[in-house]
């Protein structure tokens, strides 16, 4: 094993505060955005504003919404247990291609 992997237990402490990041900087985004709602709808409660904000309102509703949806589901479906993955498997998705052009191109020298 090299110098630079993580062992099992502390892969396991790695992604214990990586959760703990991940629902910290969540909640803690879903709070100024809520916040920031929330002075929306009380810009347009007032008289001189009615109507004015009631577009980004919903607009925003929906898209955090949309977000929060893909974020849950993201979270729910493991997505985020093996970020490294997709990594490794793109490197041996690679390797493989290199090696089938590799071979067809000794082929198709033989064939000559």
């Amino acid at each position: 094993m090299s110098s630079n992997e993580m062992t099992p237990r502390d892969s396991k402490r790695f992604m214990k505060w990586y959760h703990v990041f991940f629902a910290t900087v969540s909640l803690a985004a879903g709070g100024v955005f809520m916040f920031k709602l929330a002075a929306f709808w009380k810009a347009d409660r007032r008289e001189e504003l009615t109507g004015f904000a009631f577009d980004p309102i919903l607009v925003y509703a929906f898209v955090a919404a949309g977000f929060m949806t893909l974020l849950a589901w993201a979270y729910l479906t493991g997505q985020f247990r093996d970020i490294e993955r997709p990594k490794y498997d793109m490197f041996e998705r690679f390797a493989e291609q290199e090696r089938q052009e590799v071979a067809m191109r000794k082929e198709a020298a033989n064939h000559e």
